[in-house]
């Protein structure tokens, strides 16, 4: 679904309708599946490919698993009167949030209060989504398909590690794991927004200061992220997330990070972390469309050595597999969605997505295309059946067809994904 106006539907309520208190969620049990085709060279040939293992625990290739599982409470008074309204939301499903760097299975994911006093200026301050991409923005339990794009998979959707990855042995001290949550799309700091109407026209601005330090409740340094966001649409008609309208796009994200650099020296260091983009959405009756165009300069997530599932002794015995970060390198890419429903209760959607990543030089380049075939089967509004195959390739340009470097993506499988959404 397209067109919503997510800044005020996840940090705002109706003073008129909104309870004190609403308990909400929703969970998504899937299945997914490739062909687990192994690493067909380089220092771990014959060991498992990362990018052919289902995440987060990246041990089978083909498996069920409760993807989300949150529950949240919202509502606005919150002991003060209707000018104040909140937001909590707990995830207890397995993926990046719950699984990487510790602190437990389950794990809050928004703790937000908006302040709604000033005219044009709306105040959210906590744990909330950060203004951005609208893969990231939009709620997830009206996303389209089962797994996002490669660009915000790898480069939006953020990791938090400690060293760039290039200390190399043996130990499993080495293998470079998140430190901490995967970001979530989310930080933690104060928001100033609101939206103005024009007539058709729905025009809405945010600007936000956090620690740049995603779910995590504790600060890792003294610096902070800054987020700006403009969104002008074009209402059609409908309401809440299943509102009609075109929408036209941009947002900026900015900061820094600090990162053991191991290359020449060992020592931390601190890099710019850069993220823009701009887009289109489009929802109108039996038609809905998207297109997005992503920039990211800083700290680009660069995969794991050989392809290798990370902490994978290679077959010499000599060193494990580790996470990689380009902490001064580029990357970019887009996708452009389609979808339309056949049928009250089905729609067919296809989507294009690419990602160039580390673009700076030609022989540490790598591309990623995939393109995605999907059905939803609508139950009820608030459940619905999504099934996707996605025909994944990947290259480096840079190389030779036969060179080590083409060889191993050259054996990206297909994927296929199937998951049941069901909100309460």
């Amino acid at each position: 679904l397209y067109a919503a106006n997510w800044l005020m539907l996840q940090g705002t309520e109706d003073p008129s309708a909104a309870p004190r208190a609403k308990v909400w969620g929703f969970i998504q049990p899937e299945f997914q599946s490739t062909n687990g085709t192994e690493l067909a060279a380089g220092p771990w040939k014959g060991q498992d490919a990362a990018f052919n293992m289902i995440g987060p625990d990246l041990d089978s290739n083909n498996t069920f698993q409760i993807r989300r599982a949150r529950l949240g409470v919202r509502g606005t008074g919150f002991g003060l009167d209707s000018g104040v309204n909140y937001f909590l939301l707990v995830e207890a499903g397995n993926n990046g949030i719950t699984k990487l760097g510790g602190g437990g299975a389950v794990k809050a994911t928004d703790a937000s209060v908006t302040f709604n006093y000033i005219p044009h200026a709306r105040f959210r301050v906590g744990l909330f989504k950060t203004p951005g991409s609208e893969e990231g923005l939009m709620a997830i339990h009206v996303f389209n398909y089962v797994n996002f794009t490669n660009m915000a998979n790898q480069q939006l959707l953020e990791r938090f590690l400690a060293e760039d990855g290039s200390r190399k042995g043996a130990d499993k001290d080495v293998t470079n794991a998140p430190v901490s949550a995967i970001g979530a799309f989310r930080d933690i700091g104060i928001q100033v927004f609101d939206t103005f109407k024009s007539g058709s026209w729905e025009h809405s601005y945010a600007g936000m200061i956090g620690n740049g330090n995603g779910i995590d409740w504790s600060d890792n340094d003294s610096n902070k992220d800054y987020y700006l966001y403009w969104a002008s649409e074009l209402v059609f008609g409908g309401k809440k997330a299943r509102r009609q309208g075109w929408k036209m796009f941009a947002w900026y994200n900015g900061g820094k990070r600090t990162l053991d650099y191991a290359f020449g020296t060992a020592k931390e260091q601190e890099f710019d972390r850069n993220r823009w983009g701009f887009g289109t959405t489009y929802l109108k009756g039996k038609w809905r469309g998207a297109a997005e165009f992503t920039w990211a300069d800083g700290m680009i997530f660069n995969g794991s050595d050989g392809g290798a599932v990370a902490g994978s002794l290679n077959n010499a015995g000599t060193a494990r597999a580790s996470l990689n970060m380009l902490p001064d390198d580029k990357a970019d890419g887009w996708y452009a969605d389609i979808g339309y429903k056949v049928l009250p209760q089905l729609e067919l959607d296809l989507r294009y997505d690419i990602l160039h990543r580390g673009t700076d030089t030609r022989l540490g380049q790598r591309d990623f295309e995939t393109w995605t075939v999907g059905a939803q089967w609508f139950f009820n509004k608030k459940a619905r059946l999504i099934a996707n195959y996605e025909f994944r390739s990947a290259e480096a340009p840079g190389f030779s067809s036969g060179a080590a470097p083409n060889q191993i993506p050259g054996d990206m499988d297909d994927r296929f994904s199937v998951q049941i959404l069901a909100i309460f």
